[in-house]
């Protein structure tokens, strides 16, 4: 009986990852993220998926970031009962941001009933803070190379990714066949994060192409945003960064540091990290040293470079504070938490300045302020933009088409078939024609819902 996997997200977009593998009646999910940004790509996370979770025997995450965890407490609540599998790092991540997702799903209901905005009356979270605790009690551990057995007969083990705090690529061996899910891939160069790991041998590879069609800019992100941050408060602005809670928020708090300790950015020049699923991260970074580049004393110079924010009452008070300041705030694409209430502050004052420091996938808030679009939608009414909006292009945490490539040559030997996914479509075809023509590798970008065999 063959090995077939069924790809249910993370094709054609970089949101949503989830991959159905199943063999001899048992079924098993790599990865179980939610999907962001447009709006047809939102509304699949309210569809059934085409399996019931109480069929899917087991889960494997590759790392905690939304867009490969965030449906998990909604596939608990609808049945599932299995184990869920994953480093400790991303263990300690997803008890941070998973109730993290559910209260920001059940405030943005409850602002949509307030405000009677809403499409839907009333309208309703995806998952609670409830249902995200809950789910939490299904995960289980494994170290780097430690094989585990997620169901009768199959075979597992993780291999560092990079990329952020806990990451990793999953071999999975059934049927007699190895797949190899690489996850989201780290720079070799990253300042925060460990290079990935020579990928092991398989017989399929799915791997992600976020950047397939990019190469990052040799621009140092150190001169990249002193130059912004120093312009911004060299009149007075305020600097609105949306970040990513997990790895995003840590690197510019890092680059930060080390601009203060340079002289290019004012000792006094106020930092807030507003998100409390960021302040927490930051501190898991201190727990999981060997997991990252940095050592026990750069971990708290980190954490003493901000101001760090996470009731309520001192979010609404930075806004208060007058002259220049640095705000980061999350999410990172500007889609939903505190970085909306920052924006609404800001965006129409022409001395501000919104500094979008990672990918912003198309469809979200992050992307049309990078486009240059006149206003933004929020909370239900039209912002304008006057602030100064800078896209950094150094600092990515995901390997570039370069990297993918050379991450790709180090397999030990040529896969039968290769997926190129995780990627909008531009740059998966692109890393998909890289694959074939310079590796001579069958590969394919699968359409979202197809089945394929192993």
């Amino acid at each position: 009986m063959g090995v077939s996997i069924r790809f249910l997200g993370g094709t054609g977009t970089v949101t949503g990852s989830k991959y159905l593998i199943e063999h001899g009646g048992q079924r098993l999910l790599v990865d179980c993220g939610l999907f962001q940004g447009y709006k047809q790509l939102r509304l699949r996370n309210r569809e059934p998926l085409p399996v019931a979770p109480d069929q899917i025997g087991a889960v494997l995450f590759t790392h905690a970031h939304i867009d490969h965890s965030g449906y998990f407490p909604l596939l608990a609540r609808e049945g599932f009962t299995g184990r869920a599998w994953c480093t400790p790092a991303t263990r300690d991540l997803l008890h941070v941001m998973l109730p993290d997702s559910g209260h920001l799903q059940e405030e943005e209901a409850e602002y949509a009933n307030r405000k009677g905005f809403g499409k839907h009356q009333p309208a309703l979270p995806l998952y609670t803070v409830e249902d995200a605790r809950r789910c939490l009690k299904r995960l289980h551990t494994a170290r780097l190379h430690e094989r585990f057995e997620p169901l009768p007969g199959w075979s597992a083990s993780f291999s560092g990714a990079g990329h952020i705090l806990g990451a990793a690529s999953v071999l999975l061996e059934v049927g007699g066949r190895r797949l190899l899910f690489s996850g989201d891939l780290g720079r070799p160069d990253d300042a925060l994060m460990l290079p990935p790991e020579p990928p092991p041998a398989a017989d399929v590879v799915l791997c992600e192409s976020t950047y397939g069609n990019r190469l990052h800019p040799k621009e140092d992100l150190l001169a990249e945003l002193g130059a912004a941050l120093s312009r911004a408060a060299a009149r007075g602005g305020t600097v609105v960064v949306p970040v990513f809670a997990v790895g995003r928020a840590q690197a510019v708090l890092l680059a930060i540091a080390r601009l203060k300790a340079r002289g290019e950015l004012p000792r006094a020049l106020p930092v807030y990290l507003d998100s409390p699923m960021a302040v927490a991260t930051t501190e898991l970074y201190e727990r999981h040293l060997g997991q990252h580049r940095l050592d026990a004393a750069q971990c708290r110079e980190m954490e003493r470079t901000a101001q760090m924010v996470t009731s309520v009452d001192e979010s609404k008070a930075i806004a208060q504070r007058h002259g220049p300041k640095v705000i980061l705030s999350a999410s990172g694409m500007a889609t939903g938490g505190r970085v909306l209430h920052h924006l609404t502050h800001h965006l129409g004052d022409h001395r501000a300045m919104v500094v979008l420091a990672g990918y912003q996938a198309p469809g979200t808030r992050g992307a049309q302020l990078a486009a240059g679009q006149a206003s933004l939608r929020i909370f239900g009414q039209q912002w304008p933009v006057r602030a100064e909006v800078v896209q950094l292009t150094a600092g990515s945490a995901h390997a570039d088409a370069e990297q993918l490539m050379a991450w790709l040559r180090g397999l030990p030997k040529a896969p039968r078939r290769t997926f190129v996914t995780h990627g909008d479509m531009d740059a998966a075809d692109a890393l998909r024609l890289r694959i074939e023509n310079e590796l001579g590798w069958p590969a394919l970008v699968p359409e979202h819902g197809s089945t394929w065999l192993a």
